[in-house]
């Protein structure tokens, strides 16, 4: 049977310092996090270089992570039920930390695979257990704007972090770059010993009791909403600079630019979406997918042309980027008591999403459609989120009627 929908799983916690502040603590987190996470993207060439690579020989550095990321999500859930969630928090971020630091003491490619490997086990569990915190600091009626604060350190993370770790690139180590992400963790540890509240531990909880959420269909109809309905996002991504420099015929710095309004579009749809989650969570799934099938469509046909292709570089991921705070504050509603472990599938989703997306999209121009095809690619991937949102919907509705 599946979860109910509850609004008293998420306990409250009052901050000493003041919501705002506690808040920032946690987007501290998941922007260093995240620059761990895209940070190896745009830097990528140098760190290929330093180890006489080619780049298609570095990027397994990439996929490593993410499968860390798959694995230690539900995982970590399981295994820190026990601890209070300020505990697991701050437990992560250590992992985070030495996986950072061992990464960049390692000199063959091997060994840093596997600590990548490692640097991604927290991942998925920072985020969900973040967003769990960010949730208990307010009101109900606020939870959206909260758990869209906590993940606007990702965004920013996308929109500063990455470009920024791309041109130091160019002038120090990439493990310099690293040693600073290092750094940055541990600055969001002392500013969460600092600014969040201590809560409960769970000494008596049965740590298999999480896998209580594998049992809702809810769970799983979100879970898939995220896995399918992001993944046009990161197929774009991925071959953005490609079809802007071979389509659009764009310069590299003005590439640079596009990219940026890329990242700003990523940042004004969590925190649109965020409001709007607190007002209607199902309405922000749906105009988040529509709007996706609409704006992967637009930047397809308007690749060629480069004032509305920067438009269309905007609005898709504001779009796209709404279902991130939802799908989130959705879990929360149907997981029931096993709020942990959703809550880290969330990330874990994500990340799948961040594997079909790209594969789909590589697949459709090796078979001659173009690149522009990841627009229309990226629709029907949409299209399938929406589809099954809308499963769940009706499901959900079935089953209040009984």
């Amino acid at each position: 049977m599946d979860a109910a929908i509850t609004h008293d799983a998420v306990e409250r916690v009052r901050p000493l310092h003041g919501v705002k502040p506690a808040l920032t603590a946690l987007a501290i987190g998941t922007f260093a996090v995240g620059a761990g996470e895209f940070g190896i993207m745009s830097i990528l060439p140098a760190f290929a270089h330093s180890l006489n690579l080619t780049i298609e020989q570095a990027t397994p550095v990439i996929s490593s992570y993410a499968l860390g990321v798959v694995i230690g999500a539900p995982v970590l859930a399981v295994a820190g039920a026990k601890l209070s969630r300020r505990s697991m928090v701050l437990a992560l971020l250590c992992l985070f930390i030495i996986g950072n630091i061992a990464t960049i003491l390692c000199t063959q490619l091997p060994y840093i695979e596997a600590m990548r490997f490692i640097t991604g086990l927290p991942h998925g569990a920072f985020f969900g257990i973040a967003a769990l915190i960010g949730a208990s600091l307010v009101d109900h009626a606020h939870r959206g704007r909260a758990i869209g604060f906590v993940f606007s350190g990702i965004m920013l993370s996308t929109l500063i972090g990455a470009p920024a770790f791309g041109v130091a690139s160019q002038y120090v180590s990439w493990r310099i770059i690293y040693g600073f992400i290092a750094f940055l963790g541990f600055i969001c540890i002392l500013s969460v010993l600092y600014y969040i509240p201590k809560d409960k531990p769970h000494p008596d909880i049965n740590p298999l009791s999480e896998l209580d959420a594998l049992k809702s269909g809810q769970v799983w109809l979100t879970l898939l909403t995220g896995a399918i309905g992001f993944g046009g996002l990161f197929g774009v991504y991925t071959f953005l600079t490609s079809a802007l420099a071979e389509v659009t015929h764009l310069n590299h710095w003005i590439i640079s630019i596009y990219q940026v309004i890329y990242g700003l579009g990523l940042v004004a749809g969590n925190a649109f979406g965020s409001i709007m989650v607190d007002r209607n969570l199902n309405k922000t799934v749906l105009i988040a997918l529509i709007a996706s099938i609409i704006f992967m469509i637009g930047f397809w046909l308007t690749l060629p042309y480069a004032w509305l292709a920067l438009i269309f570089c905007f609005l898709l991921p504001a779009a796209c980027i709404m279902l991130s705070p939802a799908l989130q504050t959705r879990l929360m509603d149907v997981a029931g008591e096993a709020q942990t472990l959703a809550a880290a599938l969330n990330h874990s989703a994500f990340n799948m999403a961040n594997a079909l997306g790209p594969w789909i999209a590589a697949q459709l121009i090796e078979s001659g459609f173009g690149l522009g095809s990841v627009g229309w690619g990226g629709a029907l991937l949409s299209a399938g989120g929406l589809l099954i949102y809308l499963v769940a919907m009706y499901l959900m509705k079935r089953s209040a009627a009984h």
